[in-house]
């Protein structure tokens, strides 16, 4: 019998931060993780936005086929914004009680494509028990009501699930997630909650997400000394569940444990509203942005086509790149010239360019920011003078990965849930990717 799984996702944790915290000797967790296993960069989805990333990690599968395409998306069947959460001006603006709604359940209940199959489903259906802590991809097979009374729309989660204690499966004793999140009470909470897991064996697998240095590098920038600190904190969440155990080695006699972020982050100085190219359609399109990434939609009788669009983005300093379908091909406009998506240089740009716009909810036009820039969200909010992330340049892109007794040497964070079902001997949907290493 193959040894039980946990999965570590540390929300927007860089190489760069990751390897300088333990080098510097401050995250022991961490560093007993790497003595143990393998350490390897490895490449996020595009855009690199936490509501992609985290489905493409849960589904196995990048934006074309779990179709969650951004942050914040134009839903063409309801001619509506979705908006996931860039700030709470921004959810104000598309409506925030809808906005919650989008965030908290329709994006597992509807939003989520049907077909793709999350690795909670696939190994709850080989009769496994699976996990997730806090992650915002959480599709499972069990029905959960809403901690909060009063309140009676049902979830549909693992069966262990814990989100942000407004979804619990079971009571733990763990504190109030999300009251002070700068002081680091949301994954206090996770740890809390994972300890207890882990000193009852609760589980085959988990998902255990700790959010911690992405809010500290978003407001200080990817390389402050708050998000070394917050990774202190990260480690001391991922050091709690060696605890549990009574210590790392008793851990890693249990599990096998896979550590990786899911994008990176970049400083951004400077921010632009990409509304400003398309003012003179602004009744033809609808336009989409949120940190580094944005979309734009054609609406019905636009009398402009994407490379329209794209031309309109010639000399705006914000982009470095947009990307459109002409035909079956993927179309890069860099420098006002256009070019075939083949001759970017960004990680892995052509797969994850062309699974972007084969996502049904995609704008017509995508938009990578430049780097340093920033794409104001709806209600105007960016993070000039802190750190964001999205677009497909190496810093928005690349990731740390940690992997200790699992033998899948992984290059995406779409290879991880493959990887994790091969490992449990668990058959791989047609849903996910192939794992770069079977290919």
């Amino acid at each position: 019998m193959p040894k039980k799984l946990v999965l570590v996702v540390v929300d927007g944790m860089t190489p760069a931060a990751f390897e300088r915290v333990i080098e510097g000797g401050r995250a022991p967790a961490m560093s007993f993780l790497v003595e143990h296993g393998d350490y390897r960069p490895a490449t996020s989805v595009f855009p690199s936005l936490t509501p992609v990333c985290l489905t493409s990690i849960a589904t196995g599968a990048g934006p074309g086929v779990h179709h969650i395409p951004s942050l914040v998306w134009w839903n063409r069947q309801e001619r509506r914004i979705v908006e996931y959460g860039s700030s709470l001006p921004a959810l104000r603006a598309a409506g925030l009680s809808q906005s919650l709604v989008d965030t908290i359940f329709n994006m597992n209940a509807r939003h989520l494509a049907h077909e793709a199959v999350t690795v909670y489903e696939a190994l709850e259906d080989a009769g496994l028990v699976a996990a997730a802590v806090n992650i915002t991809c959480y599709r499972g097979r069990h029905r959960y009501l809403p901690t909060l009374p009063g309140v009676h729309r049902a979830a549909y989660g693992p069966r262990r699930f814990f989100f942000y204690g407004l979804f619990e499966s079971d009571r733990t004793g763990a504190p109030f997630a999300v009251r002070s999140r700068r002081a680091g009470s949301v994954d206090a909470y996770a740890a809390a909650v994972g300890r207890w897991l882990v000193t009852r064996d609760g589980f085959d697998f988990l998902a255990y997400y700790l959010s911690g240095y992405d809010f500290a590098a978003h407001e200080g920038g990817p390389d402050g000394a708050a998000t070394d600190l917050a990774l202190e904190q990260i480690d001391a969440a991922v050091g709690a569940l060696f605890e549990a155990t009574g210590g790392p080695d008793e851990f890693l006699e249990r599990y096998a444990v896979v550590l990786l972020s899911d994008h990176g982050q970049t400083a951004v100085e400077r921010a632009a509203h990409l509304e400003a190219p398309f003012a003179d359609v602004a009744g033809e399109v609808v336009v989409a942005a949120s940190n580094r990434a944005g979309q734009v939609y054609l609406l019905p009788g636009a009398r402009v086509d994407a490379a329209g669009l794209a031309r309109r983005l010639d000399g705006f300093a914000a982009v470095d790149v947009s990307l459109r379908r002409e035909g079956d091909e993927v179309i890069a406009r860099r420098d006002g010239a256009d070019a075939s998506v083949e001759q970017l240089d960004h990680p892995d740009a052509a797969r994850r360019a062309r699974s972007a716009l084969a996502n049904p909810n995609a704008g017509e036009l995508l938009v990578s920011a430049a780097e340093g820039w920033e794409l104001a969200d709806l209600g105007g909010r960016h993070h000039a003078g802190g750190g964001s992330h999205g677009s497909l340049v190496a810093g928005d892109s690349f990731v740390p990965l940690v992997t200790v007794g699992l033998r899948a040497e992984l290059q995406r964070t779409t290879d991880i849930a493959p990887a994790v079902l091969e490992h449990f001997g668990v058959a791989v949907p047609e849903s996910m990717e192939v794992p770069a290493h079977a290919r």
